[in-house]
């Protein structure tokens, strides 16, 4: 009887099985949002760098960047995002390619919300270079960048935590 009740109730193996699940569960959910978040930017860079010249002309409908950094932005910008991608997805240099990657999300929640304030219609350039006009796609974009902004933020809390 002692050894059934023993085996039945051993609150340390109990304990230890239950921290070894819930380290498994956020190793799950690290990956699930670096591949979400990766892909994501990956993706995304992929029709800029085909075409720069177009992504070009979407910053310029943005009206806040300098004339002279345009051609620039549309050059540098999809590589970063590619770049900050694969580091997410391979691991390597996976914290910096975040910061990057929520820096940008900063300065695009910023962007989005400037002109979404001041009532100016723009192309966002995000997955297509297609139109995508309009105040609700223009609060769609800054909720879906708010959502992914949380992703990178998570993430990088949990990447800090890992290092210490």
């Amino acid at each position: 009887m002692n050894t059934l009740f023993r085996s039945g109730f051993n609150f340390k193996n109990s304990s230890e099985k239950a921290a070894g699940g819930w380290s498994r569960q956020a190793g799950i959910i690290e990956w699930v949002l670096r591949l979400f978040l990766g892909v994501t930017f990956i993706s995304a860079s992929w029709h800029k760098i085909v075409s720069p010249d177009q992504f070009a002309t979407i910053l310029y409908g943005y009206a806040v960047f300098p004339h002279q950094i345009i051609n620039l932005l549309a050059i540098v910008m999809p590589f970063l995002e590619l770049v900050c991608g694969i580091t997410l997805i391979t691991g390597i240099f996976k914290r910096s390619g975040l910061l990057l990657i929520n820096a940008m999300l900063v300065s695009f929640i910023f962007l989005i919300s400037f002109n979404l304030i001041r009532g100016h219609e723009f192309d966002c350039g995000c997955f297509s270079l297609a139109g995508t006009k309009g105040t609700w796609s223009s609060v769609s974009l800054l909720v879906r960048d708010l959502v992914m902004l949380g992703a990178g933020i998570y993430l990088f809390r949990l990447f800090m935590r890992k290092s210490a």
